[in-house]
């Protein structure tokens, strides 16, 4: 089994950074602060998808607690326990119907292990050569998306986002120099994912860690 990962996020208040870290605390530290701050708007992200963690305050912070949604992801298991013919490898196979032309089919019956070996063989190897290309893709849309629901409004938004798409670190870095501090560092946090080797500074531990 692939073990179960922690639930991280991100709260903001306006544009100032109020908590992060796993969600059963942050939701804690956003109850505290709205008790003392009745008027204020906060939005708690994702920070592995960005997407707007709602959490209901009403109650106690133990009220709040018993309310969260799932705090870890889902374990994965590695392989289905699916029933199996006796001898046959414990591969977890799925039967689906598969749409080729008859070159294609000849084809396939003439390689080692026939059609299905093959298919998995060139499946896997096709996976594998776009892994890297898949993760960068993702971690754009996350930046994207924190981004474009926190910095709209922000000088040189646009711009930001042609780097962000672009691949380009440092152009990204300049873009967003006059973004509020909080916002800026936690969109470029974000966006290092994407930039690979040539990221732009991420944030600090202890400031990510608020």
């Amino acid at each position: 089994m692939h073990p179960a990962s922690v639930v991280t996020c991100t709260a903001f208040a306006g544009a100032r950074r109020i908590a992060a870290g796993p969600l059963r605390d942050v939701a804690q530290a956003v109850k505290a602060y709205v008790d003392h701050h009745a008027d204020a708007t906060v939005l708690v992200f994702d920070d592995a998808t960005s997407d707007v963690v709602e959490l209901d305050l009403r109650g106690s912070v133990d009220d709040v607690l018993a309310r969260l949604p799932a705090q870890s992801a889902p374990e994965i298991p590695d392989e289905p326990a699916l029933p199996r013919g006796p001898g046959r490898p414990k591969l977890g196979v799925t039967a689906r119907e598969v749409t080729l032309l008859p070159r294609h089919w000849e084809w396939l019956a003439s390689q080692p292990g026939g059609a299905s070996v093959t298919l998995r063989k060139l499946v896997e190897d096709a996976r594998r050569a776009s892994e890297a290309r898949d993760r960068q893709r993702a971690a754009v849309d996350v930046a994207y998306g924190f981004v474009s629901a926190m910095a709209g409004n922000a000088p040189a938004y646009e711009d930001a986002l042609r780097a962000l798409f672009a691949g380009d670190a440092q152009r990204f870095v300049v873009c967003t120099e006059a973004w509020p501090a909080d916002v800026r560092e936690h969109a470029r946090w974000l966006a290092s994912r994407a930039f690979g080797s040539s990221a732009p500074p991420t944030q600090e531990e202890g400031q990510h860690a608020a």
